[in-house]
């Protein structure tokens, strides 16, 4: 591992080496894969520069980027609990504990996949410098090198993609039976399995929507534009509420949607199942946002001030119960 790198990470290279870093980056591939590598890992536990025990922090982030050296050729290299010390903070400011899995293909091709457990969410930059963020119960699978002729990754769940232009290696994202074909744009895919559609809304640039089936078949998107994918139909239509996106930052927003809408999206988010003893609550709309770091216990207890209800708690079979 170049020396310089984790210097880098812990805040301790100066200016003018950095902006060597840099340049070597622009050129060297093996670096910056390996940059790109540790940066990965770094998005599931940030430095915090504010925190007391900084010096503490920083000798247990040593300490993870010599695991990550010592274990580099291993096929799975799991991101425990002990590295995070109270400098270490999780993006969702929680501490979790993931697996970052590195799969041979059998052609030199790594294929990493990050899992995101639920109440939390990820970001990461992909080796052309894609920018994604995962949202809870996630899963992206993605090459270390784009070495052919596309750059292809496998969503389930949500994810946020900020794609890094190259018209001459176009970016299919893959999930359930559709795939989505950029060339440079931003956009938000919902695709948990079992919810029954997959729903993609472009912020910037130009998308075209496809099923696997037929790939002849397809949809281009305009900025602003949604598409829903159910029982293989394809409905276009205008993107609802551009707040939705603020889940990157930690924050649920919902706009005048029923609450059957928003629990089926709590039980994704956090993994509990919530059952509804009347179903006349279903029935209630409700705008308003939430941090996700506070919990579903919280965002329960706020909607109860809109809609009164009762909540019971079964923690050992994980299931809430909402009654009048």
């Amino acid at each position: 591992m170049d020396e310089r790198l984790p210097k880098y990470f812990s805040g301790e290279l100066g200016q003018s080496e950095k902006n060597e870093l840099f340049n070597e980056l622009k050129t060297n591939e093996l670096l910056r894969e390996e940059f790109v590598r540790i940066q990965n890992a770094c998005a599931l536990t940030h430095l915090s520069k504010l925190s007391k025990n900084e010096s503490e922090g920083k000798r247990s982030f040593q300490l993870f980027l010599q695991q990550v050296k010592t274990k580099k050729r291993q096929k799975i290299v799991q991101l425990t609990m002990q590295y995070a010390a109270a400098a270490l903070i999780l993006i969702a400011s929680t501490f979790f504990a993931t697996q970052y899995f590195l799969t041979d293909t059998g052609n030199n091709k790594e294929i990493n996949t990050l899992v995101v457990p639920a109440g939390q969410r990820a970001h990461l930059t992909l080796q052309d410098g894609t920018s994604v963020w995962l949202n809870a119960q996630s899963t992206l699978s993605y090459p270390a090198r784009f070495s052919g002729k596309t750059r292809r990754e496998t969503v389930s769940g949500e994810a946020y993609f900020d794609v890094s232009a190259n018209p001459k290696k176009p970016f299919i994202v893959s999930t359930q039976n559709m795939e989505m074909k950029v060339l440079g744009t931003q956009f938000n895919v919902y695709s948990y399995p079992g919810t029954g559609c997959i729903k993609t809304d472009l912020v910037e640039g130009s998308l075209m929507v496809y099923s696997k089936q037929s790939p002849k078949v397809s949809v281009t998107l305009k900025p602003n534009e949604q598409i829903v994918v159910k029982d293989g139909n394809m409905l276009v239509g205008e993107m609802q509420n551009s707040d939705y996106f603020l889940w990157k930052d930690g924050i649920y927003s919902f706009e005048n949607e029923r609450l059957l809408d928003i629990i089926e999206k709590l039980q994704l988010y956090y993994d509990v199942k919530i059952i509804v003893k009347d179903p006349e609550i279903f029935n209630v709309r409700y705008t308003g946002k939430f941090r996700q770091r506070d919990g579903i216990d919280e965002i329960l207890r706020i909607i109860q001030k809109i809609q009164k209800f009762n909540v019971q708690k079964d923690i050992e079979n994980n299931i809430i119960t909402i009654t009048k």
